[in-house]
C-alpha cells in the first residue's frame, strides 16, 4: 500500500528545532557562517542555532562553543561543514550529545580515492553506534517552504525568493548546482518547490528514503537527479507503491559520464538500459535533458492527466500545425481525424481555415477562440489539446485563462505553447500565472509524460487499491 505515515527522524532534517552548524566561524569566507546568516538574518529560524569552532567565537548571533558536548540544550540537527579529516570526529561527539540527525556538507570522501572512502567508513560506523540518520556527505543540505527552513551554505537571497513562492515539487537531487539551476529557473515558471534535499553521496540516506517520505508530506510532484543508484531493488520497491509522479534525470548514460560521476559523488552510474527498464517497471518517467526537471512537473500540477494519446492541435499558424503534427507522431502520439459531427460543428465557425485535425485559423476575436476550443474538448475522439497561439493580440491571454479552466471542467489537459519569444512567454507566464512551456517541443513532451503518469497510476491503483 501507499505509505501514509512520515519518518518521524527525517522530519527532523526539515522541521528542527534547534540546529548547530559545525565548523562556522568568523574567519573570512567561512561557509558555515552564511549557513548561521542565513538561519538568523535571513530565514529568522525561531529555534536556538549554535555555531561549534576551535575558539567557541560567536557567529552572526549564534552563541559559540568549541566542542559539541558543551552546548548547554538538546539538538535536534547537526550541519557539519569543515575538512573532511574532522568530520568523523564530530559524528562521534553528535552522537554521544544525542543528536540523532546530522547533514554533513564537506567533501573529500569517497569522491576523492581510498583516504576519503575510509573516513566515509569512520563516519557509517558511528552513525550505526549511535543509531544516527545521515545526509551526505558532499551535499548542500535541504530546504523546506512549508517549515521556512534551508540550510544551505552560502543561501540568501536566492532562498528567500524560493519561500515567497511555495509550489508542489519536491526535489532529491544529488548536485548542489543542479539544485541552484532549478531554484532560478523555478523563478520564471508557474510551479514552486515544496521541498529539496541535497544527497552528494548518500551513505545513509537515499532517494528511495525520501521517495517514501514525500509520499506522505504535500509532495504533489517528485523529481530527481541522479549519479548513481546504490540500492536499485529499495527504490523500485518503494517506486513501485507509491502514486505521486516521480521524474527522475539520470546521468552517467555514457562511459565518459559514468567517470564523471564517480569522480563527483563517488557514484558508478550503473547500466542504462537496466535502469531504464526498472524506471519503467516501477511507474518513474525518466527525464530527457536537465529541463525537464523543472520545465514538466507544471503539466502535473496544473493540467489533469492525459488519459489516452489522441491530441487535437490548434494553431493561428498553419506551419506550427505541421511542425507540430510531426513532433507528435515521432513522440507516439495520435492526431485523429476529427469525427463527421466534430468538423461539421467547426465549419460553421467563421474564420477557421482547417477542420481537419490540425486545427488553422487565422485573425480572428476571441469568441471564436472560445467556441473552437469548447468544440475540441467535447470531442470524444480527442483526449487532450495541443495549443499554439501567438500572443498577437492581448486577448489571447484571456482566452487562455479560460482554457486553463475549461481543462478542468472537461478533464482534459492543453500543452500551451505560444510561438513568440523566450523572453515573451516568461514575462507573460510569471505576470498571469499560465502555465506555458518554452518551446513546442517541451510542449509535446509535456503531453507525453502526462499520459505515462497516467498509466503508471492506473497499473499501481490495479496492484495495490484505489484508496492508498
Amino acid at each position: 500500500m501507499n505509505v501514509k505515515i512520515k519518518d518521524s527522524q527525517l522530519d527532523k532534517f526539515f522541521n528542527p528545532a534547534s540546529v548547530t552548524v559545525i565548523g562556522a566561524s568568523s574567519a573570512p569566507f567561512n561557509l558555515g557562517a552564511t549557513i548561521c546568516t542565513c538561519l538568523r538574518e535571513y530565514i529568522k529560524f525561531p529555534g536556538p542555532v549554535f555555531a561549534v569552532n576551535r575558539k567557541g567565537e560567536a557567529v552572526s548571533g549564534c552563541p559559540g562553543y568549541s566542542a559539541v558536548a558543551d552546548i548547554p540544550q538538546e539538538v535536534d540537527l547537526a550541519v557539519i561543514i569543515t575538512p573532511a579529516a574532522v568530520v568523523p570526529r564530530f559524528v562521534k561527539e553528535c552522537g554521544e550529545k544525542g543528536i540523532r540527525n546530522i547533514i554533513i556538507e564537506s567533501a573529500g570522501f569517497s569522491e576523492q580515492g581510498t583516504d576519503g572512502t575510509a573516513l566515509q567508513s569512520e563516519i557509517d560506523g558511528y552513525a550505526r553506534r549511535y543509531g544516527i540518520r545521515l545526509l551526505g556527505p558532499n551535499c548542500l543540505g535541504v530546504l523546506d517552504n512549508m517549515s521556512r527552513f534551508c540550510c544551505f551554505y552560502g543561501a540568501y537571497q536566492e532562498i528567500m525568493d524560493v519561500f515567497d513562492k511555495p509550489g508542489g515539487v519536491s526535489y532529491v537531487i544529488q548536485s548542489g548546482g543542479v539544485g541552484v539551476l532549478i531554484i532560478e529557473s523555478l523563478m520564471d515558471d508557474v510551479q514552486g518547490i515544496n521541498k529539496m534535499v541535497s544527497i552528494g553521496n548518500k551513505t545513509d540516506v537515499d532517494e528511495a528514503d525520501l521517495i517514501e517520505y514525500f509520499s506522505g508530506d504535500n509532495t504533489r510532484v517528485i523529481a530527481m537527479y541522479l549519479e548513481n543508484v546504490m540500492h536499485g531493488e529499495k527504490l523500485m520497491n518503494v517506486a513501485r507503491r507509491v502514486k505521486k509522479p516521480i521524474l527522475v534525470f539520470k546521468s552517467g548514460r555514457t562511459e565518459e559520464g559514468t567517470a564523471a560521476a564517480l569522480s563527483h559523488t563517488a557514484g558508478m552510474a550503473n547500466n542504462d538500459a537496466v535502469f531504464d527498464c526498472a524506471c519503467r517497471q516501477a511507474g518513474i518517467i525518466r527525464l530527457r535533458s536537465i529541463s525537464e526537471i523543472y520545465s514538466l512537473p507544471k503539466m502535473l500540477t496544473e493540467m489533469p492527466l492525459l488519459r489516452g494519446n489522441r491530441i487535437a492541435a490548434f494553431t493561428n499558424s498553419g506551419a506550427f500545425g505541421s511542425i507540430s503534427a510531426d513532433l507528435m507522431v515521432e513522440a507516439g502520439l495520435r492526431m485523429p481525424r476529427l469525427e463527421p459531427a466534430t468538423r461539421e460543428r467547426l465549419l460553421k465557425i467563421r474564420g477557421v481555415f482547417n477542420v481537419n485535425n490540425p486545427v488553422d485559423i487565422g485573425p480572428a476575436p476571441p469568441q471564436v477562440y472560445l467556441d473552437i476550443f469548447e468544440i475540441l474538448f467535447s470531442a470524444d475522439e480527442v483526449d487532450g489539446l495541443l495549443l499554439m497561439s501567438s500572443i498577437w493580440r492581448d486577448f489571447v491571454i484571456d482566452v487562455i485563462k479560460e482554457v486553463v479552466k475549461m481543462c478542468k471542467r472537461y478533464d482534459k489537459p492543453a500543452a500551451i505553447y505560444t510561438p513568440n519569444s523566450v523572453g515573451r512567454i516568461i514575462s507573460v507566464r510569471k505576470k498571469f500565472n499560465l502555465p506555458l512551456f518554452d518551446t513546442m517541443e517541451e510542449a509535446v513532451r509535456a503531453l507525453v509524460v502526462s499520459h505515462e503518469q497516467f498509466r503508471y497510476l492506473q497499473k499501481k491503483e490495479t496492484r495495490y487499491g484505489a484508496d492508498n
